[in-house]
């Protein structure tokens, strides 16, 4: 195939690039390689730098498996090691021969709580060539006031510039005006496809577990692929490999506990992590039985092993469990979850050439019950992944980093088969097929520095979606009916996708302290969520690529500027963005989600465009610490069939976001920090008319999300209080008031009937959250 060629020109020219590069260098080069970890838990530090302190130009970043290859011509040198947060190291070595060396870094004696979001080394965003990407640590968000004082990542991501808020409370996000589905979330590589707890008030990332999160809002590497909008890589903690450690937190509505330490030592290590919400406690302490038969609660558990087999080999193991159950007495429940496992090995060939094999699994299900009257059912679906990954990290030189490698993914979506669970209910059952696909990729990418002040990092992906049989597929007409029936044996090709996406950046630095990057980004998505509400919600229907629904596709070109002052301390970006869609989705006037099987009849396909400015303002360090961040940005679509295919605004399209973050220690033991958040409500469509059907009334609707919601805004205050360290044990108290001055901010704006004048309109405005207290008990020891 003439894609294949491509690839493997690009890749043979890389190589060549980087051999010639080399070349220039001598004959007598050696390499010095090796892994950084933490001095004092054995846990492999991501995104150290490691610098020549003679040529402070020349260095190398550790990989997220802690690792860092340098070649350099023959001689004596100096390095400096470094992660914000250590204190920084040295080490001088005379470099007559490869060598493989393992540095260990320890926390800096001041710990740097002021630091909430930061780039990997202090100007890093100045030279590296990719955009659009942050870095956040689970010891830095401790301090962000956040929604009933559950530590929460995913809120702190939403207080970035691009990264939208799915609706009050929730940890749904939108990246740069795409849908909550366009973000691949990864947990130790494992696909997250719902990381939601209690509709999405909770997330499904218990901070104890985490030990580093990126996200990447454009511009990403070719190793990643699969979603329009972004990438969340999560990383899980490996696990204290020196001594045994526990801890937890104990708070109003949620507790948590960890376990960690050594198998054996600087060897092997373990991590369990849980957490329980225990809000069906309190439901059954009501009298009223319309309360405490109701159900309500989530958890969790993760864990991870790993163990050092060799010099050259490492194995790791990881998994995450959890689940929902939400129900009103005998009317209605939900039950859903995740489940993901990861095993990786991590191989080093030799001091230039790392390896990671990782076999993957994902499931995510639900089960829907509904006793109402003649109306019971029950519904069930899920999705399901067996996913091979190899990839490749070659370090030719110190101006070259490349990686290249495959994967292959099997999706098994079951559709919501629905099953009548009474004789006299008046639902029909529906066993639909599971549709399955083959999804694979090969990449190759290079982060080249040319010069001192210009870099480059470029790459292909080249991504082929094979649409497989055992399940029927349809043809419609021009009215979205069924027209046709197909039928496709086991293992059949019913359609073959095959799409190249080209990935580049580039940065050029103007001086220490200001730099200029663009890139380009052409992702392709075979996975769709159908939602017809303003926010996901647990039972949303999974849908891949067929014969009727096409990859999506999605160009992005970014230009920004970065500019750091006063020593590093501030940081200064502004990032513009346009982003052109492909075969975008939406539902049709009047669709049926609830009870429609071929939900491909209630769909319509069309493009869209996303645009904007984002700036940002952070104070890295000094007594006070924070950032601004604000978005001005516009998403819409153009699809026949709605608004007259004229363009519309998209639900999550908001003009204006606002986000103001501020910590400030007023001791060593108390720390006080808040949060103010404000945007332009979301796109909606509300009625426009009504009409009369026998002795019902109907709601008429005409321009799709031609309205607003209210404009939102916030105020979190939080304060914590270090208690005294005795021996191994440290203990905090985090106080938390959400919604501070108890704005009223909508989450649901319904138009019903008034019950006594049938001629007039009522309109309900549903608001959950007014002035919530928590306050959290932290403990370690």
């Amino acid at each position: 195939m003439v894609f294949d060629k491509r690839l493997l020109f690009l890749f043979y020219l890389l190589c060549t690039l980087t051999t010639a590069r080399g070349t220039a260098w001598g004959q007598s080069r050696f390499t010095l390689s090796g892994t950084v970890k933490d001095a004092r838990s054995g846990e492999v530090l991501i995104g150290a730098t490691v610098r020549v302190q003679q040529q402070p130009t020349v260095g190398t970043v550790s990989n997220e498996y802690g690792f860092y290859s340098l070649t350099l011509p023959q001689g004596d040198y100096t390095f400096q090691i470094s992660l914000m947060g250590y204190q920084t190291a040295t080490k001088t070595v005379s470099l007559t021969a490869s060598t493989r060396l393992d540095l260990a870094l320890s926390e800096s004696a001041n710990e740097l709580q002021e630091v909430v979001v930061r780039s990997r080394a202090d100007n890093e965003n100045i030279t590296n060539p990719t955009m659009g990407v942050e870095r956040l640590q689970m010891a830095d968000i401790k301090q962000i006031p956040v929604l009933l004082g559950e530590r929460d990542p995913l809120k702190v991501l939403q207080l970035l510039p691009g990264v939208k808020s799915a609706g009050e409370g929730n940890s749904g996000f939108h990246v740069r005006g795409g849908n909550s589905d366009q973000n691949l979330i990864l947990l130790d590589e494992a696909p997250v496809y719902n990381a939601s707890h209690l509709l999405g008030f909770f997330s499904t990332f218990n901070a104890d577990a985490i030990k580093d999160m990126s996200i990447f809002k454009g511009g990403m590497p070719a190793q990643y692929g699969g979603r329009l909008s972004s990438v969340l890589d999560v990383k899980m903690n490996d696990g204290n490999n020196q001594t045994f450690h526990a801890g937890g937190g104990i708070g109003l509505i949620a507790s948590r506990l960890y376990v960690e330490g050594p198998l054996a030592k600087d060897k092997s290590s373990f991590l369990i992590t849980g957490r329980r919400t225990y809000a069906d406690a309190f439901l059954k302490l009501s009298n009223d039985p319309d309360i405490n038969q109701n159900t309500l609660y989530f958890y969790d558990l993760n864990a991870k092993l790993n163990y050092t087999l060799s010099a050259k080999d490492r194995l790791f193991a990881s998994g995450y469990f959890g689940r929902d159950r939400f129900g009103l007495g005998d009317l209605f429940n939900i039950d859903w979850g995740n489940a993901t496992g990861t095993l990786r090995w991590n191989h080093l060939f030799n001091e230039k050439l790392f390896s990671n094999t990782s076999l993957i699994y994902s499931q995510y299900d639900y089960q829907v019950g509904v006793q109402n009257g003649s109306n019971d059912f029950s519904l069930k679906s899920s999705i399901r992944d067996y996913n091979l990954k190899q990839e490749f990290s070659y370090y030719p030189s110190p101006a070259h980093a490349l990686r290249f490698g495959a994967n292959v993914i099997h999706h098994t979506i079951t559709p919501r088969n629905r099953t009548a669970t009474s004789e006299n209910s008046s639902v029909n059952d529906t066993n639909e097929k599971s549709r399955y696909s083959l999804e694979s990729a090969v990449f190759v990418s290079d982060k080249w520095q040319i010069s001192p002040k210009f870099s480059l990092e470029y790459g292909l992906r080249l991504t082929s979606f094979l649409v497989l049989g055992g399940s029927d597929y349809y043809t419609l007409d021009d009215r979205q009916n069924i027209v046709d029936t197909l039928s496709y044996a086991s293992g059949e090709v019913v359609k073959h996708y095959l799409n190249p996406e080209p990935r580049l950046a580039a940065a050029y630095v103007l001086n220490d302290n200001l730099s200029i990057k663009a890139s380009y980004t052409r992702n392709v998505q075979n996975l769709h969520l159908i939602s017809n509400s303003g926010t996901s919600t647990p039972n949303d229907r999974w849908l891949q690529s067929s014969n009727l629904i096409r990859p999506e596709i999605a160009d992005q070109v970014a230009v920004g500027v970065f500019h750091n002052f006063r020593d590093n301390q501030y940081e200064f970006s502004a990032e513009t963005y346009y982003k052109a869609l492909q075969n975008q989705i939406d539902y049709k006037n009047g669709a049926d989600f609830q009870f429609t099987d071929a939900l491909e009849t209630q769909l319509l396909f069309g493009k869209g465009r996303a645009y904007g400015l984002e700036l940002l303002l952070r104070k890295k360090t000094g007594t006070l610490t924070g950032w601004v961040g604000y978005t001005l940005s516009r998403t819409e679509k153009q699809i026949e069939g709605i608004n007259n295919g004229s363009w519309y605004a998209a639900r999550q399209d908001r003009t204006h976001d606002l986000s103001v973050v501020g910590i400030y220690p007023v001791s060593r033991r108390w720390t006080l920090s808040a949060t103010f958040v404000y945007n332009t409500g979301s796109a909606v469509s509300f009625p426009t008319g009504k009409y009369r059907i026998d002795d019902g009334v109907v709601f008429n609707y005409t321009e799709r999300n031609g309205y607003r919601m209210p404009a939102y805004h916030r105020l979190d205050l939080g304060a914590t209080v270090k208690f005294r360290k005795r021996k191994n044990f440290e203990s905090d108290l985090a106080f938390g008031l959400y919604n501070a001055y108890g704005r009223a901010n909508p989450y649901a704006i319904n138009f019903e009937q008034d019950s006594y004048d049938p001629s007039k309109t009522e309109i309900q405005r549903i608001t959950l959250f007014k002035m919530v207290p928590s306050v959290t008990y932290n403990f370690k020891f």
